[in-house]
């Protein structure tokens, strides 16, 4: 690393994902060190920052004046979706580089904007996207590069939760909230979906969609009246990427048996990848046996040179020397563009060409 001291981390949000990446940092980034810390929440403030060691003038509770602070070098934001536009628009207004929880945004117009600043003042910057350091992702990406089962014809993702189903009576939190959210699981889930095809896969072509909502009501965190819900709870649709490949993607809430689990299945001329959060320490690589022309599997262990944390890769972008795959600011903005087509092609019930929205 080109700077020795520690780079100064700025954290805003301390919901349930702070825990995560202030771990992270500390065991896998150890001088990236958390200086300050944001939330609306006192209490919140208060227990971080005691636990933390946080000085009193390095606890706000608004983000501009964290954003502001010379003393952060950098900010890292996990707060709910409508807040992402703004913070990383004064991120990049500052010269300050971060980290941004995803979705890139609400809606591509906010995209859009970001976008226009970003190409006149770029900054380091880094999208969420975690499960591209799933290492077992990571190792689907190099047997790909290495012509593992040729060339790619057609995939499959499936990223599955049970907590929204209606036998577990969750009541109507933001993420229900199409005001703080934008879209559902769309945006929360399939985000996530549409970047690991990035990753692995290519570009979006063109795509067809169907959201749905099958919670419709879910009661009140204060009134414990019902409160209709107006964001979708499963999203499925099937896209040609412009390698040719076809893709068929689910996402859901409702998947009872299914805590967290991200699937992809990769099929190609000389055979298939699997890989899943459920194993993410290998990978299955099915072929044909070149000697008896029947069906041969392969449970492959990933090694550990393909193996990188989302907070190592952040400190090498800070460092100037990124991995390659690094989810950066584009990465956001061309999986706005695809959530965008998905939403369009649902309501207007047609085929959509990605990026056909006016995009830049």
């Amino acid at each position: 690393m080109a700077q020795t001291q520690p780079y100064r981390i700025g954290l805003i949000g301390l919901g349930d994902m702070a825990g995560a990446h202030i771990d992270g940092f500390r065991n896998h980034a150890p001088h990236l060190k958390i200086t300050a810390i944001c939330d609306v929440r006192g209490a919140a403030l208060a227990k971080t920052g005691d636990q933390l060691g946080i000085p009193q003038g390095q606890r706000y509770a608004d983000f501009r004046g964290l954003i502001a602070d010379e003393e952060v070098d950098a900010v890292v934001s996990i707060t709910p979706n409508v807040l992402h536009a703004e913070i990383m628009a004064l991120c990049l207004a500052t010269g300050k580089p971060f980290l941004s929880e995803k979705p890139f945004t609400m809606t591509l117009e906010e995209a859009d904007a970001l976008l226009r600043v970003y190409e006149g003042r770029p900054v380091p910057a880094m999208i969420g996207f975690s499960y591209r350091y799933t290492p077992a992702f990571r190792f689907v990406r190099q047997l790909l590069k290495d012509g593992k089962i040729g060339v790619v014809r057609h995939f499959s993702v499936q990223y599955l939760q049970e907590w929204g189903a209606a036998s577990f009576d969750t009541p109507f939190l933001w993420r229900f909230d199409k005001n703080v959210t934008g879209t559902g699981t769309l945006g929360d889930l399939g985000a996530h979906m549409i970047d690991l095809a990035h990753y692995l896969i290519g570009s979006f072509e063109e795509l067809s969609a169907h959201l749905q909502t099958i919670v419709a009501e879910r009661r009140s965190l204060q009134s414990g009246e019902p409160v209709p819900v107006e964001v979708d709870d499963l999203a499925c649709f099937h896209a040609v990427m412009k390698s040719g490949a076809v893709g068929v993607f689910q996402t859901t809430r409702n998947a009872i048996g299914s805590g967290n689990q991200l699937d992809i299945a990769i099929y190609g001329d000389s055979g298939t990848l699997r890989a899943s959060t459920e194993d993410p320490d290998h990978v299955v690589w099915i072929h044909r046996d070149a000697e008896t022309g029947g069906k041969a599997e392969k449970r492959l262990e990933v090694p550990h040179g393909v193996r990188l944390s989302q907070w190592e890769d952040f400190a090498r972008l800070l460092a100037g020397s990124p991995s390659d795959g690094l989810p950066g600011f584009m990465a956001g903005y061309e999986s706005q563009q695809v959530l965008e087509a998905i939403v369009r092609a649902h309501e207007e019930k047609r085929t959509v060409a990605v990026g056909e929205e006016g995009s830049k």
